[in-house]
């Protein structure tokens, strides 16, 4: 006790005499050209602290308070334009450059204002900015980039130990990433192949500048999106030293190294190292997760004119089970261990970004590998002398080059592009299904070659004194696998966006937009027993959704913005599984594979609702988020008729605070209200026969009546508090976050299990050797997790 006691008193005096303020470096460039700013204005939000920049476009801030600020610079002839945001800390240098867009109207006197909510001309509607603040300090997210999004309205969870992002009632599979404009197909540790999900982010939060996330009006550029579209800009490396940053926090290590790597260079690079595992088993869960990840980015201004960038992103992942609970667990671990197989995993992206600025236009071209190795196996009675059940491996590996060029010396803006791929998708599969009333094998391999292209282009201007904003867009993507995939006009997808300046308070936005999505390469590649593609037909096509967006957005103060939306989402050719009869929307968050089965494009689903959004930035220190969404999401079985989809909560509920204390103390909450998720009765027939059983060691769901239950609404509050201390050549911060504070218990569909309270299975008596009985146990989740962290950079 008395050691403790003098490791925070050491703490608690360094703090106070060694605490240092903070500078920020930077420079001011031409969007257009790239080419420096002389003599621009630039201002902290907020305050009246100022800077100009000199000759050559540069600026200096020192003696700034550590904390997290957006600078506002402007010039006479550019649009004023607020930076992301950054984190000021105590005897260290952040550096950030700020890109000012020209503009036709000479202004007579330049006001800069605090202003968060400046909008993409070609997407008025639907976009979020998720700053560092929210990723670093917020209660329950644990500094995880995807988890983040979830707190995002109209983004839906579907467990809080799972990060599979549902957005407007769409299925998990509908969302892509970027990353610094490189398409990263995996965000999340365990992915689950043919969705998006998983259980931690494999992106460093270490890296991230800016995250803006679009629920709806996708650009032309950012194809194959049906729900959602995350692009991830990165920090670049310091440029005044070599900077290393150690963070231990809830479930891993991490070391960054960042700074110059020449004159005109600069880099950044992570690793990563799980002990998750060691806190699953601590907390007796059936399965234990080790991961690791790494991440680099390296940026190189060849000249004023050109610039490369050059990332990559990685992970290896291992779920092994923890099989001593088949002896001491509960009913409710030793059901998981009978079904769940053995993940291993690992996936990475590498890509390079050139950047061209000409005189009256700027291009872009990215050029990207990514490959996702999926292995899952499972032993009967997960006993390795007996044979295996389940032995599955599958690769995806793309090929990607894109080019965009948008034109900066038109009377309108003009972006246009396309690019190509080539994918190949490997298969085996050997495991055993319950069909037609009997055992079946499946057993198949798979090498499909698969090329793949896309073309689009948008136009945007302004008009009535730049009140009315336009902008018109369209995209088309194809592939050989068949001729109907093949046919550019197949797959065309128009969209339009308008925004109108009421007020200088009041903005109306709009959005109508067609979309096209392929289906997931285990569909692609599945085969049948005679050894074909099973979903090689005229029958198979792209996914489409039809989107209509109507907004309001509302700034009554300069800190304070408020926009309610209304969205409707129609969708067509949703593959439906041939087996079962249920549209693969509503699958797609749990561990290993979805898909991968025969299909038919005949789906149809809808998903509408509404939205509210409210931030109040900076207010005495305060800041307070809210976020409601009220939504349906529909999707037809086999025979035409619209069930609710898994995802269908109806409500959507975030209550967020965070409060700046003197001497760097920030505390943080999050409330989170969902509604009841539907769910599915179990089919009793065939669950309690033994060899259908056997098979799966789980009970099979009633899909004549899919979704035709709901459970009871779930609510979770998470708590953080932070520290940040600031010596003279380094700084720390301490951390502690409790998730579900007061311990609410959710409950989850019935589980059933075989087997009596002693393990033995339940047979019945009219037919012992063919059928057993089946009891439900325990469904309920939901524990206090608390966790602390540590993060020193120097």
């Amino acid at each position: 006790m008395k050691r403790l006691v003098i490791v925070f008193s050491f703490i608690f005096i360094g703090s106070v005499l060694f605490a240092q303020k903070g500078i920020i470096k930077g420079r001011i460039l031409n969007a257009k050209t790239n080419e420096p700013i002389e003599f621009a204005n630039i201002q902290i939000q907020g305050t009246s602290i100022g800077s100009t920049s000199d000759l050559d476009g540069n600026f200096i801030f020192t003696g700034i308070d550590p904390g997290f600020v957006r600078l506002a610079a402007s010039f006479i002839g550019f649009e004023t334009t607020v930076s992301s945001e950054i984190q000021v800390q105590g005897n260290q240098t952040t550096f950030i450059d700020i890109e000012l867009p020209e503009t036709a109207i000479s202004l007579e006197e330049v006001v800069v204002r605090p202003n968060f909510s400046l909008k993409r001309i070609e997407s008025p509607v639907s976009i979020l900015t998720i700053g560092v603040q929210e990723i670093e300090k917020s209660a329950g997210v644990n500094r995880d980039v995807s988890k983040a999004m979830q707190t995002l309205p109209g983004v839906g969870a579907t467990d809080p130990n799972r990060n599979d992002l549902i957005v407007r009632g769409g299925g998990p599979s509908e969302n892509v990433f970027y990353l610094d404009g490189i398409e990263i197909p995996i965000i999340n540790h365990f992915s689950t192949q043919g969705s998006s999900g998983g259980v931690v982010g494999v992106v460093n939060p270490d890296f991230v500048r800016e995250i803006s996330f679009y629920t709806g009006a996708f650009p032309a550029n950012r194809t194959n999106a049906l729900s959602s579209v995350m692009e991830i800009r990165q920090k670049e490396g310091s440029r005044d030293r070599v900077h290393t940053k150690l963070s231990v926090g809830a479930s891993d290590a991490a070391i960054t190294v960042d700074g110059p790597a020449g004159t005109n260079s600069t880099f950044i690079a992570s690793a990563r190292q799980s002990y998750l595992q060691l806190l699953f088993k601590a907390i007796g869960l059936p399965f234990l997760p080790t991961y690791n990840d790494f991440q680099m980015r390296y940026k190189y201004n060849i000249n004023a004119k050109n610039e490369l960038t050059f990332i990559g992103i990685g992970a290896i992942d291992n779920m092994t089970l923890n099989t001593g609970l088949q002896e001491s667990g509960t009913e409710s671990q030793r059901y998981l261990l009978g079904y769940l197989p053995v993940y291993n995993q690992w996936n990475y992206t590498v890509g390079t970004v050139f950047k061209h600025f000409g005189s009256r236009f700027f291009d872009t071209w990215a050029l990207s590998r990514n490959m996702l190795r999926n292995k899952n196996f499972k032993y009967l009675d997960n006993d390795e002398s007996k044979p295996k059940t389940l032995d599955y491996l599958s690769d995806e590996a793309e090929n990607k080059l894109r080019f965009e060029r948008v034109y900066t010396g038109l009377p309108v803006k003009l972006m246009l592009g396309g690019g190509i791929e080539y994918a190949r998708y490997t298969n085996s599969t050997l495991a055993k299904v319950f069909l037609n009333g009997a055992v079946n094998d499946i057993n198949y391999h798979t090498q499909l070659g698969l090329f793949g292209y896309q073309a689009f282009a948008q136009v945007s201007d302004e008009y009535l004194k730049n009140r009315l904003k336009l902008s018109l867009g369209i995209s088309t993507v194809g592939n050989n696998f068949n001729d109907n995939m093949k046919d550019p006009l197949n797959q065309l997808s128009p969209r339009f966006s308008a925004s109108y300046v009421l007020t200088d308070k009041w903005d109306l936005n709009a959005n109508f937009g067609r979309y096209a999505m392929q289906p997931a390469y285990t569909s692609l590649g599945f085969k049948n027993a005679a050894g074909e593609y099973a979903n090689r037909n005229e029958g198979v096509k792209y996914i489409f959704s039809n989107q209509a967006i109507l907004g309001v957005e509302f700034r009554p103060k300069n800190n304070v913005r408020m926009t309610l939306e209304g969205f409707y989402k129609q969708y067509e050719n949703y593959p439906l599984s041939v087996s079962d009869g249920s549209s693969l929307a509503s699958k797609g968050t749990e561990y290993g594979q979805v898909g991968d089965e025969e299909v038919l494009s005949a789906g149809k689903g809808r998903a509408y609702g509404v939205e509210f959004f409210s931030k109040i930035l900076e207010w005495n220190n305060l800041n307070v988020t809210t976020t409601y969404t009220f939504f349906r999401s529909e999707f037809t079985d086999k025979e035409g008729v619209y069930r609710p989809s898994s995802w269908d909560t109806k409500h959507l509920l975030n209550l967020i605070g965070s409060y700046k204390f003197p001497k760097n103390w920030n505390v943080s909450a999050r409330w989170r209200f969902v509604g009841g998720a539907p769910y599915t009765p179990v089919d009793m027939d065939l669950s309690t026969n033994k060899a259908a059983w056997n098979i799966t060691n789980r009970a099979y769901i009633d899909y004549s009546n899919f979704n035709s239950l709901r459970l009871p609404n779930a609510h979770q509050l998470d708590m953080r508090i932070d520290k940040e201390i600031y010596y003279k050549k380094w700084t720390l911060n301490l951390y502690a976050d409790v998730q579900n504070v007061y311990n609410f218990k959710s409950r989850n569909a019935p589980i059933y299990t075989n087997k009596d309270v002693d393990g033995a299975v339940m047979d019945d008596p009219a037919d012992p050797e063919n059928r057993q009985r089946i009891r439900i146990i325990d469904a309920y989740s939901g524990t206090v997790l608390p966790t602390v962290g540590i993060i020193i950079k120097m």
